[in-house]
Protein backbone atom coordinates (compact mmCIF):
# COMPACT_ATOMS: atom_id res chain seq x y z
CA UNK A 1 0.00 0.00 0.00
CA UNK A 2 2.55 2.01 0.62
CA UNK A 3 4.12 1.84 -2.91
CA UNK A 4 0.42 3.12 -4.46
CA UNK A 5 0.30 5.84 -1.85
CA UNK A 6 3.90 7.14 -3.04
CA UNK A 7 3.03 6.27 -6.85
CA UNK A 8 0.07 8.41 -6.22
CA UNK A 9 1.92 11.05 -4.45
CA UNK A 10 4.41 11.11 -7.29
CA UNK A 11 2.14 11.67 -9.66
CA UNK A 12 0.26 14.68 -8.24
CA UNK A 13 3.14 16.33 -7.98
CA UNK A 14 4.10 15.99 -11.54
CA UNK A 15 0.34 17.15 -12.51
CA UNK A 16 0.69 20.57 -10.09
CA UNK A 17 1.04 23.86 -11.83
CA UNK A 18 4.21 25.17 -11.52
CA UNK A 19 5.61 29.21 -11.74
CA UNK A 20 8.85 30.25 -10.95
CA UNK A 21 11.00 33.42 -11.41
CA UNK A 22 14.35 32.47 -13.25
CA UNK A 23 16.30 36.18 -13.98
CA UNK A 24 14.84 39.92 -13.84
CA UNK A 25 16.81 42.41 -15.75
CA UNK A 26 16.39 45.72 -17.68
CA UNK A 27 16.13 45.19 -21.79
CA UNK A 28 16.38 48.98 -22.29
CA UNK A 29 16.39 51.82 -20.68
CA UNK A 30 16.84 55.92 -21.60
CA UNK A 31 16.86 59.26 -19.28
CA UNK A 32 16.31 62.32 -21.49
CA UNK A 33 16.52 66.02 -20.00
CA UNK A 34 16.01 68.25 -23.12
CA UNK A 35 15.49 71.00 -21.54
CA UNK A 36 18.68 70.85 -18.93
CA UNK A 37 19.90 73.12 -17.57
CA UNK A 38 17.20 75.94 -17.71
CA UNK A 39 14.80 73.62 -16.47
CA UNK A 40 16.02 73.72 -13.13
CA UNK A 41 15.58 77.61 -12.66
CA UNK A 42 11.55 76.86 -12.72
CA UNK A 43 9.82 76.27 -9.90
CA UNK A 44 9.37 72.44 -9.27
CA UNK A 45 5.68 71.46 -9.88
CA UNK A 46 5.93 69.14 -12.67
CA UNK A 47 3.16 67.04 -14.44
CA UNK A 48 3.68 63.68 -14.29
CA UNK A 49 2.64 61.44 -16.82
CA UNK A 50 2.79 57.54 -16.91
CA UNK A 51 2.20 55.24 -19.95
CA UNK A 52 2.94 51.73 -19.65
CA UNK A 53 2.65 48.28 -21.28
CA UNK A 54 3.01 44.58 -21.02
CA UNK A 55 4.26 42.18 -23.71
CA UNK A 56 5.30 38.63 -23.32
CA UNK A 57 6.66 36.18 -25.43
CA UNK A 58 7.45 32.15 -25.52
CA UNK A 59 11.03 31.35 -25.02
CA UNK A 60 10.70 26.88 -24.73
CA UNK A 61 7.78 25.08 -23.90
CA UNK A 62 7.74 26.31 -20.52
CA UNK A 63 9.64 29.54 -20.15
CA UNK A 64 7.92 33.46 -21.24
CA UNK A 65 9.88 36.32 -21.09
CA UNK A 66 7.52 39.13 -19.81
CA UNK A 67 8.54 42.77 -20.77
CA UNK A 68 7.18 45.86 -18.57
CA UNK A 69 7.27 48.85 -20.67
CA UNK A 70 7.27 52.55 -18.83
CA UNK A 71 7.31 55.83 -20.04
CA UNK A 72 7.77 58.63 -18.10
CA UNK A 73 7.31 62.27 -18.82
CA UNK A 74 7.79 65.19 -16.58
CA UNK A 75 6.31 68.64 -17.35
CA UNK A 76 6.81 71.70 -16.27
CA UNK A 77 3.62 73.80 -17.49
CA UNK A 78 4.73 72.96 -21.49
CA UNK A 79 8.41 72.20 -21.24
CA UNK A 80 9.65 68.70 -20.45
CA UNK A 81 11.76 68.37 -17.64
CA UNK A 82 12.08 64.61 -18.67
CA UNK A 83 11.38 61.46 -20.05
CA UNK A 84 12.16 57.79 -18.91
CA UNK A 85 11.67 55.01 -20.34
CA UNK A 86 12.60 51.79 -19.50
CA UNK A 87 11.55 47.66 -20.22
CA UNK A 88 12.02 46.15 -16.99
CA UNK A 89 11.72 41.95 -18.37
CA UNK A 90 11.76 38.59 -16.60
CA UNK A 91 11.94 35.10 -17.48
CA UNK A 92 9.12 33.10 -15.82
CA UNK A 93 8.52 29.59 -15.43
CA UNK A 94 5.07 28.82 -16.05
CA UNK A 95 3.99 24.71 -16.47
CA UNK A 96 0.46 23.15 -16.29
CA UNK A 97 -1.06 26.18 -16.62
CA UNK A 98 -3.11 26.93 -19.80
CA UNK A 99 -5.87 29.52 -21.06
CA UNK A 100 -7.22 31.78 -19.28
CA UNK A 101 -5.10 31.03 -15.96
CA UNK A 102 -1.82 31.85 -18.20
CA UNK A 103 -3.26 35.04 -19.56
CA UNK A 104 -3.82 36.34 -16.40
CA UNK A 105 -0.37 35.21 -15.04
CA UNK A 106 1.74 36.59 -17.88
CA UNK A 107 -0.46 39.66 -18.66
CA UNK A 108 -1.29 40.67 -14.55
CA UNK A 109 0.69 38.62 -12.26
CA UNK A 110 4.16 38.98 -13.68
CA UNK A 111 4.07 42.62 -14.35
CA UNK A 112 3.11 43.09 -10.35
CA UNK A 113 6.60 41.12 -9.77
CA UNK A 114 8.62 43.47 -12.13
CA UNK A 115 6.62 46.63 -11.47
CA UNK A 116 8.67 47.21 -8.18
CA UNK A 117 12.03 46.59 -10.21
CA UNK A 118 11.45 49.09 -12.88
CA UNK A 119 10.10 51.69 -10.07
CA UNK A 120 13.67 51.33 -8.57
CA UNK A 121 15.05 52.16 -11.95
CA UNK A 122 13.11 54.98 -13.11
CA UNK A 123 13.98 56.89 -9.50
CA UNK A 124 17.56 55.85 -9.49
CA UNK A 125 17.83 57.51 -13.20
CA UNK A 126 15.97 60.26 -12.50
CA UNK A 127 18.04 61.13 -8.89
CA UNK A 128 21.14 60.66 -11.58
CA UNK A 129 19.75 63.36 -13.61
CA UNK A 130 19.44 65.77 -10.48
CA UNK A 131 15.61 65.77 -10.04
CA UNK A 132 13.78 65.52 -6.77
CA UNK A 133 12.81 61.79 -6.41
CA UNK A 134 9.91 60.45 -8.52
CA UNK A 135 8.17 57.26 -6.29
CA UNK A 136 5.22 55.59 -8.88
CA UNK A 137 2.61 54.73 -7.04
CA UNK A 138 1.48 50.95 -6.93
CA UNK A 139 -0.29 49.78 -10.37
CA UNK A 140 -3.20 47.47 -10.59
CA UNK A 141 -2.45 45.45 -13.02
CA UNK A 142 -5.21 42.77 -12.46
CA UNK A 143 -7.77 45.89 -13.35
CA UNK A 144 -5.76 46.54 -16.26
CA UNK A 145 -5.68 43.30 -17.42
CA UNK A 146 -9.42 42.72 -16.81
CA UNK A 147 -10.15 45.97 -18.85
CA UNK A 148 -8.21 45.03 -21.82
CA UNK A 149 -10.08 41.43 -21.76
CA UNK A 150 -13.07 42.78 -21.78
CA UNK A 151 -12.06 45.70 -24.48
CA UNK A 152 -11.09 42.69 -26.83
CA UNK A 153 -14.46 40.63 -26.11
CA UNK A 154 -16.23 43.71 -26.96
CA UNK A 155 -14.10 44.36 -30.47
CA UNK A 156 -14.65 40.75 -31.15
CA UNK A 157 -18.58 41.13 -30.66
CA UNK A 158 -18.46 44.11 -32.50
CA UNK A 159 -16.62 42.55 -35.59
CA UNK A 160 -18.69 39.79 -35.04
CA UNK A 161 -21.95 41.57 -35.41
CA UNK A 162 -20.79 43.86 -38.31
CA UNK A 163 -20.04 40.33 -40.23
CA UNK A 164 -23.31 39.36 -39.65
CA UNK A 165 -25.25 42.54 -41.14
CA UNK A 166 -22.85 42.24 -44.17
Amino acid sequence: MAENDQAAAGNENQAQPQFALQRIYVKDLSFESPNSPAVFQDQWKPQVNLDLNTSHNKISDNQYEVVLSLTVTAKIDEKVAYIVEIQQAGVFLVKGIEGPQLGQMLGAYCPNILFPYAREAIDGVVNKGSFPALMLAPVNFDAIYAQALKRKQEEASGETGEEKTH
